[in-house]
């Protein structure tokens, strides 16, 4: 396991998240894990591999199996809803792109899911959100998976206390994180997308002036 402290707000483990959340404190949960989608790359200048984990939402099932004090937002498809707890809101993110999925038989898919669950010390830091949000996908460049970070800023607005991304990927939740100024701890079993999510949050802390 790799640890890096870039400040009081922003810490980064390199592992296995099953091993490092328990000894760990947190308020809230943001994420997007492996659940189920066989992620392969085709037909893109930029060529990633199949994502780890992601031939089952068994770390789906276990992320929402944690208990968060404030709240989890977990990203998810619709399938999944039959092999985890009930969330207590479904919130759908609309983008501006089609995914390919069964072109004969199946409406073209451009939502993704996001399973909102409740604390026991929740409520919401600003208004009421609305269960709909509308952003422009990423071009998926340091990472197959890649959410865009004012997509990010949205959901973390809806959090409280500390936030921990187990499943971080390229680190746009912390770039997020530190836009909104947030205690921020992400984990992240990928080598090469670990040292992407460091060189990123180097960069956006000097361009704050942090660095």
């Amino acid at each position: 396991m790799n640890f890096v402290k870039f400040n009081d707000y922003i810490e980064l483990y390199c592992g296995d998240c099953q091993n490092i959340l328990p000894n760990i404190s947190f308020n809230s949960i943001v994420t997007d894990p492996p659940y189920g989608m066989q992620f392969k790359s085709n037909h893109r200048k930029i060529k990633h591999k199949a994502i780890e984990n992601d031939d089952s939402d068994d770390f789906l099932q276990y992320i929402c199996n944690i208990k968060a004090s404030h709240s989890k937002y977990i990203f998810g498809r619709w399938n999944n809803l039959k092999n985890i707890p009930l969330p207590k809101s479904v919130i759908t993110w609309v983008k501006n792109n089609w995914s390919m999925g069964d072109l004969k038989h199946e409406h073209a898919r451009q939502t993704e899911l996001v399973f909102f669950y409740q604390g026991d010390n929740h409520f919401f830091p600003l208004k009421r959100p609305k269960d709909v949000v509308m952003h422009p996908r990423t071009q998926n460049k340091f990472h197959p998976t890649e959410k865009p970070i004012p997509l990010m800023e949205e959901i973390l607005g809806w959090t409280d206390g500390v936030v921990v991304d187990p499943f971080m990927g390229s680190g746009s939740t912390a770039i997020a994180a530190i836009k909104q100024k947030k205690k921020f701890v992400g984990i992240e079993l990928n080598r090469t997308y670990f040292d992407i999510a460091c060189e990123r949050i180097e960069a956006k802390l000097k361009e704050n002036g942090n660095g």
